[in-house]
């Protein structure tokens, strides 16, 4: 956070506006060209942003410099942007390979009036594949912009269905970008779900497609893997197509993948002895694997004390994966979400009642300045290095924001939460028993590369 001329504003932000998240979404779903109806620049603006936040990813199905958009000018605000609009429009269904077409409005346009819904009703006609999402940059942050975009396309795109397959749910509460592991992380939940005899039906990445969205109405259940986001869409979704949704942290390693199958399993009313079968299996093949490390895990006192810095979804899930897999303690867990306070007693409730545990110290926030005071209240300034303190080793998991932090504390750094500008993140995730392992070669790994 910076001040000019007396003014605040954000210099690194962790997240991006409404605009973004939508654009996100959109751009990740196969089938699906998004159309920016927005000022000069927003497209592009997204690509580099995430170029240096989403571990270099930058482009999907339609994203980064090659999205349609409208790039209004000064003509536009004074005369309407409706007739570029129109021609952005015809032009992208014509050279464009996409089923669907979302119209994505800016800040722009919202603020001078254009009529966007009368429009693209009009350019909709018989043809459909067409639909105007409201997402300007003033209206919230990138995870609105996840969730609106996903509303409309469950009310536009997916038909409704009286027929509803019981090993079928789909998953959502992985917002593309927002979370740099996002394809990985949604593999491991597909693989999570097939543990029970599930079928994982996923809107974004490699293993999605258009079909599978279009079927998306005769899912069993809505599986929400978070605490906020969707929750909007799975509640708009649930009206529209009469399909119950259930919410379950992100499952990072093995304690919270027993949740999650037991979540998932009481949910869809699967028999108990079904369920405790697949996680029995599930802990077996894990803690085999975890074994070899354990007399040196043990040897090189590899417990930390930690400080996790990220939003709703990861800093949590996170936190609870330190202190029940590997035994580390979560001094002070930041989470990075502006919410209201309805909005975090509604995440904390949540957390408390999906048997999550409880950090030693929480704190709302974003501000580079503001988390280092709050760390300083555990770890004051000349105490925190080496093993004289008590609350020492420190290990900072945050983002890549936070290796600045990390060096005044003293302390390790791991970059996992959004953003990630210092890693290449192709189809790493960290959900599910085998992500839960990835996790702790991550964290360990980073700790002792020195040696």
């Amino acid at each position: 956070m910076r001040r000019v001329s007396g003014k605040a504003y954000i210099e690194r932000p962790r997240w991006t506006c409404a605009l973004g998240g939508a654009l996100a979404a959109a751009g990740n779903m196969p089938g699906v060209v998004p159309i920016l109806h927005a000022g000069p620049g927003c497209a592009g603006n997204f690509a580099w942003t995430n170029n240096g936040s989403a571990g270099l990813n930058v482009t999907g199905g339609c994203l980064a410099l090659g999205v349609p958009s409208t790039n209004l000018q000064e003509s536009e605000v004074v005369f309407g942007g409706l007739d570029r609009l129109r021609e952005e429009i015809v032009n992208a269904r014509r050279i464009m390979e996409g089923s669907v077409f979302l119209v994505l409005t800016g800040c722009l346009p919202e603020v001078i009036g254009d009529d966007v819904g009368g429009l693209v009703d009009e350019l909709a006609g018989r043809r459909g594949g067409l639909a105007h999402v409201s997402v300007p940059g003033f209206k919230g942050d990138s995870f609105l912009g996840y969730d609106e975009a996903l509303r409309v396309i469950f009310e536009k795109v997916v038909p409704r269905s009286g027929k509803k397959r019981g090993d079928l749910v789909n998953v959502w509460g992985i917002p593309p970008t927002l979370d740099p592991f996002w394809r990985g992380n949604l593999d491991g939940l597909i693989g999570l779900l097939g543990l029970l005899g599930l079928k994982a039906n996923v809107f974004f990445g490699p293993r999605a497609s258009l079909a599978a969205v279009r079927q998306a109405g005769s899912a069993a259940l809505n599986v929400v893997a978070s605490g906020l986001y969707g929750i909007q869409a799975a509640e708009s979704f649930r009206e529209r197509h009469g399909v119950g949704f259930v919410q379950a942290p992100l499952p990072f390693g093995a304690g919270a993948s027993d949740r999650f199958l037991g979540t998932v399993g009481r949910a869809l009313g699967l028999p108990a002895r079904r369920v405790r079968g697949a996680i029995e299996a599930a802990g077996r093949s894990h803690y085999q694997y975890l074994e070899p490390l354990i007399d040196v895990y043990n040897d090189m006192e590899a417990q930390r004390h930690a400080l996790v810095i990220g939003d709703a979804n990861y800093a949590l899930a996170i936190s609870d994966f330190l202190a029940g897999d590997l035994g580390w303690v979560p001094e002070l867990v930041v989470i990075t979400d502006d919410l209201s306070r309805e909005r975090r007693e509604s995440l904390l409730s949540f957390h408390r009642e999906a048997g999550g545990i409880a950090p030693g110290r929480l704190f709302f926030g974003h501000r580079a300045g503001d988390i280092l005071r709050e760390a300083r209240c555990i770890w004051p300034e000349g105490d925190g290095g080496g093993y004289r303190d008590p609350r020492s080793p420190i290990f900072v998991a945050g983002s890549s924001l936070d290796r600045d932090l990390a060096a005044r504390l003293g302390a390790g750094h791991l970059s996992l939460s959004y953003p990630v500008a210092n890693r290449a993140i192709l189809s790493r995730g960290y959900t599910g028993y085998g992500g839960g392992l990835t996790l702790t070669e991550d964290l360990i790994g980073a700790f002792i590369a020195g040696r």
